[in-house]
């Protein structure tokens, strides 16, 4: 790969991963060396529910380990968090441990920033009036993915929302917020249902490509980007399908959005997370859907603008080579695959169904202060007004 700029870049420090087949089993002595006090998140769904979890609350147990649990059904809201830290005043947790999906691994990043802190979280969250700056104290964290998506388990920032008119989704953020250690175990992924696998497949690749195209990508994040497309490439659709039982198969999404996060960590995303955060605080979606249900026309519209720009061969390339990783038949030719990556996203918002933002509420009345609010400084190129309309217009 010859580098045509400069290779400079920053890097946030990475947690101690555990990734592989059974690495779950880590969690008891990777968790007592912090202590024996655990505060345990988890979500309310299958795992939950399941005699996985029992089991391993009973291991811990045995281990000396003291669990208090608690399970979140959606992503983090402010009074979620300041209620539960209110609730744990007189409680000194030695480490907080999340298992589970991107909500469950906000809610426990958030929760690990804020125990030792006394203002509301609401006073740390980005762009909030009167921001604080968090001083980086932490209890000690512990993230334990469940789904092949945010990459949240190697990042700094917690996502919070407040849902409605007036609303907002930004992140609580520090360095220091990454978790201390990252047990990333694909045997917990094979029972995802088909639906979770495809949405949250998808913010795995949409990140990936995001931070690949991003102006402030270096060759670094490019190298972490492309390793992750082809794991994505030989892995999404099987574990949509017939390989969702593959451990190999889990083994590769769940590499892909591994990169994914170390990537975005440093490059930053495009115009989709920036939908991500103006739509999900005007209504209740799941960030992977809304992922999946922009990718294919944000693509297309990057595109558009990049060739009527005429000066963004460059960018034009990594979109063409992107196409050439996840589409085995995409040419030599920059324009058709380019073409290519957009019908191949397109194709797979049509088997997975994935459904249009009316469904969950957002209305053409809404269009302006949706555009209003969205920011993307890290896509590929920078969309007018018009450009971010004609995106919404075409999934509403």
């Amino acid at each position: 790969m010859s580098i045509e700029r400069r290779p400079d870049f920053s890097s946030l420090p990475l947690p101690h991963i555990r990734f592989g087949a059974g690495r779950i089993s880590h969690l008891s002595s990777m968790a007592s060396a912090y202590g024996t006090k655990m505060l345990l998140v988890t979500g309310r769904n299958t795992l939950s529910r399941s005699d996985f979890l029992s089991g391993l609350i009973a291991g811990l147990q045995e281990e000396g380990m003291h669990c208090t649990c608690l399970e979140v059904d959606r992503e983090p809201s402010p009074e979620m968090i300041d209620g539960v830290i209110s609730s744990s005043r007189k409680q000194l947790f030695d480490v907080v441990v999340a298992i589970g999906g991107g909500s469950v691994m906000d809610a426990g990043k958030a929760l690990s920033a804020m125990l030792l802190q006394q203002h509301s979280v609401e006073r740390f969250i980005e762009g909030q009036p009167g921001l604080l700056l968090h001083d980086g104290r932490k209890v000690p964290f512990i993230a334990v993915p469940t789904t092949s998506g945010t990459g949240s388990e190697v990042t700094s920032n917690a996502v919070i929302s407040r849902v409605g008119h007036g609303g907002y989704k930004r992140s609580l953020r520090h360095p220091a917020f990454v978790p201390d250690v990252a047990i990333i175990d694909p045997e917990l992924m094979v029972t995802l249902p088909p639906e979770m696998t495809a949405s949250t497949g998808m913010d795995a690749l949409t990140q990936l490509l995001e931070a690949y195209l991003s102006p402030f990508s270096s060759p670094y994040t490019d190298a972490v980007c492309l390793i992750g497309l082809e794991q994505f490439s030989t892995s999404f659709e099987k574990a949509c399908g017939a390989g969702a039982g593959d451990v190999s198969v889990r083994a590769g999404m769940a590499y892909a959005a591994l990169m994914s996060g170390i990537a975005l960590a440093s490059a930053g995303l495009g115009i989709v997370h920036g939908f991500a955060s103006s739509v999900g605080g005007l209504v209740d979606i799941p960030h992977g859907t809304l992922c999946a249900t922009l990718l294919a026309e944000s693509t297309r519209e990057n595109i558009c603008q990049l060739r009527a720009r005429g000066d963004a061969s460059s960018a034009l390339h990594k979109f063409a080579n992107a196409a050439r990783i996840l589409d085995a038949h995409a040419g030599a030719d920059d324009a058709e695959a380019c073409d290519r990556l957009t019908g191949l996203l397109e194709t797979w918002q049509e088997r997975f169904g994935f459904p249009r933002l009316g469904t969950f509420g957002v209305r053409e009345s809404d269009f302006d202060t949706i555009i209003a609010t969205t920011r993307s400084k890290s896509n590929a190129i920078a969309l007018n007004e018009k450009s971010m309309r004609s995106i919404l217009e075409s999934r509403v």
